[in-house]
């Protein structure tokens, strides 16, 4: 039998520990592995991609545990009633290949991206930023102001978007939370006196969402939007002006905001920070940039993570996605037996 977290026990487990203890323990998780970084495998991600988004696989393994997560990401999904990104993900033990766990993935993605987005800010940040200003308040948005607030103490936010109803929206979810929020009148306004500037839109663009005029000394940006060739958020020119912090940099010059700029553009990888290896934040007006595409360690984490919290509760499901039969070189004998009685796969 194999261990199953459907949405529904997902969002009862999420309940019962809090969002923002769930986002501590989650970022815990990814910073640890981010300092054994050299022990997993690492490849980009394998994407298919259409006129309207993209379905990507994304793998890894610490030789121990094996890990991937489903995403697909089409913008466009939201005309029609439909999210922008679903995902589902399995954990898996490489000594005998049996997958372990097989969890959704939208919410657990959701959360180990703003977990990791306040990760790297309280590495690239400086040590007394007090503002975050978002722009973008699409589904991400609500994680991400949750993250800095748990991981950062960032309670004061002034954020940005085209669309009122996604600013109602997020107003709306966040009014529990204890946040003091400044509605702006356009992105320049925004950024205004931020510390933080997050970038989550959703567009399959190379659009300017921050230009170069708006970004100060000093600042750090988390540039989460722009996760795939053909879309990015940031002006080539603050590039030029800002140290860049990257995940795995094979993967973040085809889709992150370095795809602008040439294949030599030098970057700075997030876990030789973390260890303590290479410098992040060196001086106070120095602008910082994580250029954050989202890495298949960062799901590993999640899934190892949320494989440890579910552990002796009632927040999964067994299913019988493996066949069993008494005799292993005897598959087709299954197939002999009445269907009470057999564990037929669910999936080869």
């Amino acid at each position: 039998m194999v261990q199953y977290v459907g949405v529904e026990n997902m969002v009862r487990l999420i309940g019962s520990i809090g969002i923002e203890p769930y986002l501590i323990g989650l970022a815990g998780y990814i910073e640890a592995d981010f300092r054994r970084w050299p022990s997993f495998e690492k490849a980009p991600r394998v994407a298919s991609h259409s006129r309207d988004g993209v379905i990507e696989l994304m793998p890894t393994s610490d030789g121990e545990l094996y890990g991937f997560k489903y995403v697909n990401g089409h913008p466009k999904n939201t005309r029609a009633g439909l999210q922008t990104v679903t995902a589902f993900g399995v954990l898996s033990d490489v000594e005998t290949g049996y997958p372990r766990l097989l969890s959704e993935m939208t919410i657990t993605t959701a959360l180990r991206t703003a977990a990791t987005s306040a990760l790297a800010a309280r590495y690239l940040a400086r040590e007394d930023a007090s503002v975050m200003a978002i722009i973008g308040l699409g589904s991400q948005s609500e994680f991400q102001a949750l993250a800095f607030k748990a991981l950062l103490g960032i309670d004061k936010l002034r954020v940005f978007d085209i669309d009122p109803a996604a600013t109602a929206k997020f107003l709306a979810n966040l009014a529990p939370h204890g946040f003091e929020i400044m509605v702006a009148a356009s992105a320049q306004e925004a950024v205004i006196g931020a510390d933080i500037i997050t970038t989550v839109t959703a567009d399959k663009l190379n659009a300017t969402i921050l230009s170069d005029n708006m970004v100060g000394a000093g600042v750090h940006i988390n540039a989460v939007g722009g996760d795939c060739p053909g879309k990015t958020e940031l002006q080539r020119d603050i590039l030029l002006r800002a140290d860049v912090f990257v995940e795995f940099p094979e993967q973040t010059r085809i889709e992150g905001e370095i795809q602008q700029m040439a294949g030599d553009f030098p970057v700075t990888e997030l876990w030789r920070v973390i260890t303590g290896a290479t410098a992040g934040r060196c001086a106070r007006d120095q602008i910082t940039i994580f250029d954050s595409v989202g890495f298949a360690t960062e799901d590993f984490s999640a899934l190892r993570y949320l494989r440890d919290q579910v552990e002796g509760t009632t927040y999964y499901d067994n299913i019988d996605l493996l066949t069993a039969p008494e005799d292993p070189r005897n598959l087709f004998g299954l197939l002999g037996r009445p269907a009470a009685s057999s564990r037929v796969a669910l999936g080869a």
